[in-house]
């Protein structure tokens, strides 16, 4: 399925939790639109491999905060090939190793680290005239206005299974992690992972991607064509 007409401005806000299948459906989706994409995720993993890299101890929030302020990201917005560097560093192989996976969530805890990130998506979002934005955190804090909310999900296991199937990891171990990541990231004090009270719910757990793309291609249709 294709738009049926291209909107001159579109934001897609695109939340849920590790395995839902955000990054591919969110790329292919901006691809659809001939719009650009942005992995907040990305971000946060970006700052936690400056964190690592600069020795902060990731029970210090300052220490943490320090680095993350002092950061210069640099964010490729093309769906079809989305880079990310730190401080000149091109980090998009290391921030999806296990070092940086295991401290993610800490490190998004920071508060200071979310309003100084927020502000970067919220610009890079002014910036862009048609956008799929995926994250966390979208529909309710980072795009509250966008055109469309989607919170995609999928059963546990359906989620580990795609995910050890990326990294050619152990099922039960991902799904474990998982849970631990989905339990830190729901109960921060600040911005947690959560849907939207007027995002639209996904379940992908039986669905391929492309009828995933289709089908929030078909959502985004009503809401243009309105």
């Amino acid at each position: 399925m294709a738009l049926q007409q291209r909107p001159e401005k579109c934001v897609v806000a695109v939340d849920g939790p590790s395995g839902s299948g955000k990054s591919t459906v969110s790329r292919r989706l901006a691809t659809a639109v001939d719009g650009v994409y942005l992995d907040t995720g990305a971000m946060y993993r970006a700052i936690t491999w400056a964190v690592i890299n600069g020795g902060a101890d990731l029970n210090d929030p300052d220490a943490i905060a320090k680095i993350a302020l002092e950061t210069e990201l640099s964010i490729g917005t093309d769906p079809a090939a989305p880079h990310f560097a730190a401080n000149g560093t091109n980090v998009d192989e290391a921030i999806r190793g296990p070092e940086v996976t295991g401290a993610v969530s800490a490190v998004a805890a920071v508060p200071s680290v979310r309003k100084h990130l927020v502000a970067l998506q919220k610009a890079i979002i002014a910036g862009h005239p048609r956008i799929i934005v995926e994250g966390r955190d979208i529909a309710s804090v980072v795009a509250p206005d966008a055109d469309l909310k989607v919170y995609l999900t999928a059963s546990a296991a359906a989620r580990a299974a795609r995910r050890s199937a990326e990294n050619s990891a152990d099922v039960a171990a991902t799904e474990a992690d998982l849970a631990r990541r989905d339990k830190l990231d729901s109960s921060r004090a600040v911005d947690p992972l959560k849907q939207a009270s007027d995002a639209l719910e996904v379940d992908t757990t039986g669905m391929g991607i492309d009828e995933v793309v289709a089908h929030l291609l078909h959502l985004l249709n009503s809401k243009v064509s309105k």
